[in-house]
């Protein structure tokens, strides 16, 4: 059985605030002298992840 897959969809804002949360996970876990392998591949995730553009109401009565 597939795993079932989840989307989360952030603005810039929200996407930015989830970045600086996971820098500082990681390095709270660097300081424990834990290891940080999922954060990173939760960061790496996040960077490359595809921005999704989407029409705001005012663009739509600019045309």
């Amino acid at each position: 059985m597939r795993e079932k897959e989840n989307h989360l969809y952030v603005d810039s804002g929200e996407r930015s605030i989830l970045l600086h949360g996971l820098v500082e996970l990681k390095n709270q876990l660097i300081q424990r002298g834990r290891y940080t392998d999922c954060v990173d591949k939760l960061i790496f995730k996040l960077v490359n992840a595809p921005v999704k553009r989407s029409t705001t109401m005012k663009e739509l009565n600019l045309k």
